[in-house]
């Protein structure tokens, strides 16, 4: 697919057709990643939308439970003294 560069004022820039956008879901933002001769644009995410309501499911369904101890049998305190 060809894209041209347009002037937007002192810069220039790209459009970007509906598709592209809806099918990608960009909304906002785009990450702009820059690798040997290439140009990626992926878009921009909000980390961890969703991960409090995900940890109150795992907390009310007991799934918030620690895989090993915290405290390990041999584990020296008086060191950190």
């Amino acid at each position: 697919m060809d894209i041209s560069v347009i002037p937007i004022g002192n810069s220039k820039g790209i459009r970007l057709t509906k598709t592209l956008i809806e099918k990608y879901n960009i909304k906002e933002t785009l990450e702009l990643i820059l690798e040997k001769d290439y140009i990626i644009l992926k878009p921009k995410t909000a980390s961890r939308i969703g991960w409090d309501k995900s940890f109150k499911k795992m907390h009310d369904n007991g799934d918030d439970k620690l895989f090993i101890s915290d405290v390990f049998e041999d584990e020296n305190f008086e060191e950190w003294s």
